[in-house]
């Protein structure tokens, strides 16, 4: 069978292999673009998140949903969600080198904070659609590591309310990331 604009998604969805390699001759240009804008600094890491992303629209793709979002924004999407991933890779690998095999320079920090920045950058646009109590409660639990018990004693919510605002939060952060494609005022 042939593959074409019409039929790749069913196609894929069906383990079509020539499906994929359709994606791949007329969509990596997507993947490329975001993933150069992304890794910038981290070019080795660009080969092995390529590879990520298409596994991820290989074993995803029953998730794909047309009337939500374009396939190039949905694949765009992924591609940028993977390479914040890599780059916390990055950042968590720098954190727990073994000093001793360390070679400090002072370009190697500067690319952390940069990193750190973009990474800041991205999560406050995420977290975006979140009221400023919403935001800080997923703050405290995701980035300072806090358990329900502390965020409820720290706000005075019940831990009722605060699964509640999280699940709720949750959706809204995906239907936001679904509606624009996961890329909120970025032009793809």
């Amino acid at each position: 069978m042939k593959i074409t604009e019409e039929n790749f998604v069913e196609q894929m969805k069906k383990g079509n292999e020539k499906a994929l390699e359709y994606v791949i001759d007329n969509y990596a240009w997507v993947l490329k673009t975001v993933l150069k804008k992304h890794l910038f600094y981290l070019m080795d890491f660009y080969e092995e998140c390529m590879n990520d992303c298409l596994l991820a629209i290989w074993k995803n793709i029953d998730y794909y949903e047309p009337e939500k979002s374009s396939f190039k924004n949905w694949i765009g999407g992924i591609a940028k969600y993977k390479s914040i991933d890599y780059i916390r890779k990055y950042l968590k690998d720098t954190e727990n080198e073994n000093i001793e095999d360390v070679t400090i320079s002072v370009e190697d920090n500067t690319l952390k904070k940069i990193l750190q920045n973009e990474v800041s950058e991205q999560t406050e646009k995420i977290l975006q659609s979140l009221s400023e109590e919403d935001r800080e409660i997923f703050k405290k639990l995701y980035f300072e590591d806090k358990n329900i018990d502390e965020i409820s004693k720290d706000t005075g919510l019940k831990k009722s309310i605060l699964y509640n605002r999280l699940s709720r939060g949750k959706k809204k952060i995906r239907h936001e990331c679904d509606v624009e494609g996961g890329f909120k005022n970025e032009g793809l």
